[in-house]
């Protein structure tokens, strides 16, 4: 079995949602007591939220950089970085360690393109609607991506960071969530991707009525398979 390099606290919400998942996983694979072998490094969020808030990247790559380094020198033979907004990061990355970073984005759509799907919404950080990291590996298998309107990207980006982030369950924001959902399958969207790992905890699929993407499962899927190859 390979080792695993998760990347988390961003938040540790849905970190803890990734080590269940790949656990889980490899167990259901190999059976009795097999479980996954993992060297995890988790970060302060506010540290990351800082470097957000003043749009100060290079920040945050110095400390990914750091940490892949060091669970690269672990043992860890992969990295999963455990936040969709961190990918942006994930190509620089890559390119300073000699292990392999397993992309959430090329996961997510190998898995809609299993749907034969053209179009779909995403949602997530303001940065992962916003920048092109994630959209641009749907547009290189021709999918379309639609994101939802400015006050809408506005009210997701203040849930992750004050609700979701930390484990706050609120019913109106998953009212908001999923008229925010409808509107974009209104506007074609024919699956809907979950680009936040925290979403999931507001959003399942019997909330909408098109197939949804969880990328944390997604994700934490693909570690799995990585681990067991």
């Amino acid at each position: 079995m390979k080792t695993l390099g998760p990347i988390g606290g961003i938040s540790w919400v849905s970190t803890a949602d990734y080590y269940k998942l790949i656990n889980e996983g490899v167990n259901e694979k190999l059976g009795g007591i097999n479980f996954a072998k993992c060297v995890i490094h988790s970060f302060n969020y506010a540290d990351i939220i800082r470097n957000n808030n003043n749009n100060d990247w290079e920040s945050t790559f110095i400390m990914l950089s750091e940490a892949c380094e060091n669970l690269q020198q672990s043992g860890a033979e992969a990295i999963v970085l455990c936040a969709n907004t961190m990918h942006l990061l994930a190509d620089r990355i890559e390119q300073k360690i000699s292990i392999p970073v397993i992309h959430i984005a090329t996961e997510t759509t190998k898995e809609i393109k299993k749907l034969n799907l053209s179009k779909v919404g995403l949602l997530g950080t303001k940065f992962t609607m916003e920048l092109d990291f994630f959209t641009s590996k749907l547009n290189n298998q021709n999918i379309e991506t639609c994101i939802p309107e400015q006050e809408d990207r506005d009210f997701i980006q203040d849930t992750i960071y004050h609700e979701l982030g930390k484990g706050i369950i609120n019913p109106d924001s998953k009212q908001r969530y999923i008229s925010i959902v409808n509107k974009l399958i209104e506007n074609g969207a024919e699956g809907i991707i979950l680009g936040c790992t925290e979403i999931p905890l507001l959003i399942q699929q019997e909330d909408i009525a098109v197939p949804i993407f969880d990328t944390a499962i997604i994700h934490s899927a693909a570690a799995v398979a990585f681990a067991l190859s």
